[in-house]
């Protein structure tokens, strides 16, 4: 049954590949150049997979506690957590699925990922972790605070995404311009056709919602997850312990690097780029504030802003916002300070001639 993992693992690295579903760009951009569609997108895949996982909950056929809300470490950890991924040039996931295009710039932000999750979860940094667990709020579930029904809730987020997402598509499409078909049929649309970023949230709403029932059938009661199975496999490969460390999770986050690169090569957009001695540092330095923050955080841009959000969690809402406003931030002094700057140098320079 934990095949399931890579298999499920191998769709989502696919669809997220050939869709460039990346977390981290979407922030960037709602604050540099006001396009909202990524974050429209992950707001379809929370509805999908939100309406499907309380439906199975419902039927019985799944089961899922919200638990308490550690509300210091959800908020401090996601902030920190967005401002690794814009230094990594790639959230947790996008990060798996872009080390599978060959990117060794990926490859350094993630093997930092795995450290620092691993030391936050069984080294030296756990007394840390677990000092910020005091600051704890008895209720996350959104609806059990409010004594309702978690579906009012789902029907609100619903209405919401659909008028953002319609008053996007009533825009006025700008043409963009593409190569002349190479490939016909099935081909060209997997491997070749731009993918609208709603097509592939769509895809990537149902296979989150996939994962609960494949996960919860080998004893991992969650759905995608992607920070502890990354700390998994770097303890695994210190310890040897696999009973402990390797479950469905582990051959998740396997499975993305796996569909990715199979993406990848299919649409021809592998190659190997070796970044330089800045991009180099970047990116470690990226990777170890994504494997603090969420591990501090309890999750990641897919644990907490795509899995806890559509559980209806103030744990999973809260670290969205956080996320978002830490990616802003660094977005600012990473992008716009410099080109302001820049501006400021050129002008002086102007008045000076």
């Amino acid at each position: 049954m934990i095949v399931t993992g890579l298999l499920c693992g191998a769709l989502l690295g696919f669809v997220m590949q050939r869709g460039r579903f990346c977390l981290t760009g979407g922030f960037r951009d709602m604050f540099l150049a006001k396009d909202y569609r990524m974050f429209y997108a992950l707001l379809i895949a929370i509805v999908i997979q939100s309406i499907g996982v309380f439906a199975l909950i419902q039927m019985g056929l799944i089961q899922f506690k919200a638990g308490a809300f550690p509300w210091l470490g959800t908020i401090i950890g996601s902030f920190v957590f967005g401002i690794g991924i814009v230094l990594a040039g790639g959230c947790a996931t996008g990060t798996w699925y872009r080390a599978g295009e060959g990117l060794i710039g990926s490859w350094i932000s993630l093997f930092a990922y795995m450290l620092m999750s691993a030391i936050m979860k069984s080294g030296v940094l756990v007394p840390l972790g677990d000092s910020f667990k005091a600051y704890t709020l008895p209720t996350n579930s959104i609806p059990a605070t409010f004594g309702t029904s978690v579906w009012p809730f789902i029907v609100i987020v619903a209405l919401i995404t659909v008028y953002f997402v319609f008053k996007h598509l009533r825009k006025p499409k700008v043409a963009i311009p593409s190569l002349p078909a190479k490939r016909s049929g099935l081909a060209h649309l997997l491997f070749e056709k731009r993918w609208h970023p709603f097509a592939t949230a769509i895809a990537v709403g149902l296979i989150a919602l996939l994962a609960w029932p494949l996960s919860e059938a080998t004893g991992r009661m969650s759905g995608l997850g992607i920070t502890t199975p990354s700390a998994n496999i770097l303890q695994y490969l210190v310890t040897g312990n696999s009973e402990k460390y390797i479950n469905w999770g582990v051959f998740l986050v396997l499975g993305i690097l796996l569909g990715s690169f199979i993406a990848a090569k299919a649409s021809r957009e592998f190659r190997f780029r070796v970044p330089d001695a800045k991009v180099a540092v970047s990116s470690f330095s990226g990777g170890i504030l994504m494997g603090f923050g969420a591990s501090l955080a309890g999750g990641c841009s897919i644990g907490n802003g795509l899995v806890m959000t559509a559980m209806m969690t103030w744990q999973g809402w809260i670290s969205l916002l956080f996320i978002i406003l830490g990616t802003w931030t660094a977005s600012y002094f990473v992008y716009v300070r410099p080109r302001i700057q820049a501006r400021k140098q050129q002008s002086a320079r102007i008045t000076t001639a």
